[in-house]
């Protein structure tokens, strides 16, 4: 009977012993890390989310739950530890030994624009006997960018090459024809004379010499997204950020400086989108990088507030494009007044199977508004 008390006694010690050792130093020297191996994406590609766990003590964690939650529109191939409501859960479960590195890979795909951020992750740990759970909370800061996919249809291709025979061609300032700024790939619209031959046959695609200009000409995108009808119009919306996206890609890739403004609001600072002009692949991801911000959520700016001014004193030498999906008053008047100061300029309107007529523009406008289909229903 002693026997059978001493052995029950020092079980009893041994747990005690074990959960105070457990409860103060499970989690020293433990590193868990959350990392996106890369930072963009465009819309549709696929992604990897890597949890890092490294226990640099000898104590082995029997049972450790690594917690956190993202965005939806994250969409995780693995769901058997994940929950997904208004956001998606994550809850994986680890053996731990003493000194030792896990590293999981979590693939996932992008399937909205957006900018999206992890902010926190939850650690519950078990002891020896898996009889207590101990809980802690860490701060985390990852964040991912989804990019607009760059719109892409014929009608949006033959329209850039229209445009790229009526604006890009009346440059007032001609190219530098021994300063080149690199190769990049044929598109359609290029002249077949800037072609590498050389680089072409290294490569096995066509490739183009960029070469720049003595003085650069700058378009300016403008884009409104203001959504305030009774039906709402979520595609036409998105489908305007691509159309901008694709829009900001053609003009860069030739070499003209790009100006960007638009009055969706961005999720960080809650600001409108204001884009001075610059060039090159730097502007270009500053671009894609602000529209994956854009917040449709929020109450859009007033696009006549925000931009008459810099609508209304375009520098010499300046070409406008607007994007919008919108036909209001408010909107038109303004755009009347700057046609009667630069009447050449162009509307990009995007439309969806939803919207059953097009939509009643000013006679004058009729000509130079661009309807885009944006679901093949037209």
């Amino acid at each position: 009977m002693i026997k059978i008390i001493g052995i029950g006694l020092l079980a009893f010690l041994l747990q005690w012993l074990q959960r105070k050792l457990y409860g103060k130093w499970w989690a020293g020297n433990l590193d868990i890390r959350l990392e996106f191996t890369r930072k963009s994406l465009f819309e549709g590609e696929k992604g990897e989310l890597l949890e890092i766990i490294e226990n640099g003590k000898r104590l082995p964690l029997p049972m450790l739950k690594v917690k956190f939650q993202t965005d939806r529109n994250l969409r995780f191939t693995d769901s058997e530890s994940s929950k997904v409501t208004d956001l998606y859960y994550r809850n994986d479960i680890f053996q731990v030994k003493g000194r030792e590195r896990i590293t999981r890979k979590l693939e996932f795909t992008a399937a909205k624009r957006g900018y999206y951020r992890i902010h926190n992750i939850d650690l519950v740990a078990a002891d020896l006997f898996l009889s207590t759970e101990m809980v802690e909370s860490r701060q985390t800061e990852q964040y991912f960018y989804v990019y607009p996919a760059p719109f892409a249809s014929e009608e949006f291709r033959r329209s850039l090459q229209q445009l790229n025979g009526e604006l890009l061609t009346k440059r007032h300032f001609p190219e530098d024809p021994f300063e080149y700024r690199g190769i990049r790939e044929y598109q359609p619209f290029d002249d077949m004379r800037s072609i590498n031959w050389k680089a072409s046959a290294r490569t096995g695609e066509l490739k183009v010499n960029q070469k720049n200009y003595t003085a650069l000409q700058t378009i300016r995108i403008f884009f409104n997204i203001e959504d305030s009808g009774i039906l709402k119009k979520d595609a036409e919306v998105e489908a305007s950020l691509q159309i901008t996206a694709g829009l900001a890609a053609f003009f860069l890739n030739q070499g003209i400086q790009v100006a960007c403004y638009g009055n969706g609001r961005d999720i960080l600072n809650g600001e409108p989108l204001r884009l001075e002009a610059g060039a090159g692949a730097g502007q270009m991801q500053q671009i894609y990088r602000a529209l994956a911000r854009i917040d449709t959520k929020q109450k859009t700016a007033d696009f006549a507030d925000c931009f008459e001014r810099e609508l209304l004193n375009a520098p010499p030498g300046t070409t406008t494009v607007f994007v919008s999906p919108n036909a209001y008053d408010g909107f038109l008047s303004l755009l009347e007044r700057f046609r009667r100061e630069e009447p050449n300029c162009i509307w990009f309107y995007p439309l969806s199977k939803t919207e059953k007529h097009v939509p009643e523009l000013p006679e004058n406008w009729k000509t130079d508004v661009i309807l885009l289909c944006i679901d093949g229903s037209r």
